[in-house]
């Protein structure tokens, strides 16, 4: 994965075989973890395009394709591009499957107010595609190699099925999701459970620790602090009296 190491085509490297990519619309943050065997990608974009695009971008980068999918969560700029890949393995929390199903109607109107077009939301959301592996509280992800990634639910927030990454490493990763933004505020809709938020957030980082880097669903890849700062910061939005 040398080209992720250089940054070429937008790829951030943060660990030996653990990269990210900030996609231009809207800022969303792609995951990239590459073991002797597997490939797995975290969250696919906003529109079948763009997972198009980051499908041939990690072929081109590691000379393989993606054989695993994890979804961060049911928004649409995270999972509308998963059906640019085919036989590839979904995974999500078990909740997701749901939320994907009864969502998809609000999901293609949500993209479409935040800049989609109405024919590639209405196609994205035609073909969308559920997890057919699906996760309660944690799973480990053997990608071979000795490359493992544990997918994990540390709890409640920005949705009910917040579904987290973590690679181990030097340093160890962390793929949040929109549990954590770093180009704006979180974002709490009607599907978030805000008194919960900080709550996840220690077990986030119980999990991390403090060396890990921490790769939010938007934005710039931070560290422990500031995902303590951003727990503190919705502590005093949600649930002080």
């Amino acid at each position: 994965m040398d080209t992720a190491e250089s940054g070429a085509d937008g790829w951030e490297h943060l660990a030996p075989g653990v990269a990210r990519r900030r996609l231009p619309f809207l800022d969303v943050t792609i995951g990239l973890v590459v073991g002797d065997e597997g490939v797995l990608l975290v969250d696919t974009g906003s529109t079948l395009a763009e997972g198009a695009r980051l499908r041939l971008q990690v072929r081109e980068l590691t000379g393989r394709p993606v054989t695993h999918i994890a979804l961060t969560h049911a928004h649409f700029d995270h999972v509308f591009g998963t059906a640019a890949f085919s036989g590839v393995r979904v995974y999500g929390h078990r909740a997701l499957d749901g939320c994907l199903e009864r969502g998809r109607d609000a999901l293609r109107e949500d993209a479409v107010t935040h800049g989609v077009g109405p024919g590639p939301a209405a196609e994205a959301a035609d073909v969308l595609v559920h997890p057919d592996r699906l996760v309660d509280d944690g799973y480990e992800l053997d990608l071979g190699g000795g490359r493992t990634a544990l997918l994990f639910h540390p709890g409640t927030g920005h949705t009910t099925h917040d579904l987290a990454v973590y690679v181990p490493g030097t340093p160890a990763v962390v793929f949040c999701g929109d549990l954590v933004e770093e180009s704006g505020e979180p974002q709490a809709g009607p599907d978030a459970v805000p008194a919960a938020w900080p709550a996840t957030l220690d077990r986030l980082l119980a999990v991390g620790g403090e060396t890990a880097v921490y790769v939010p669903g938007h934005g710039a890849a931070v560290d422990a602090r500031f995902v303590r700062a951003q727990r503190d910061a919705l502590t005093a939005r949600f649930t002080a009296s």
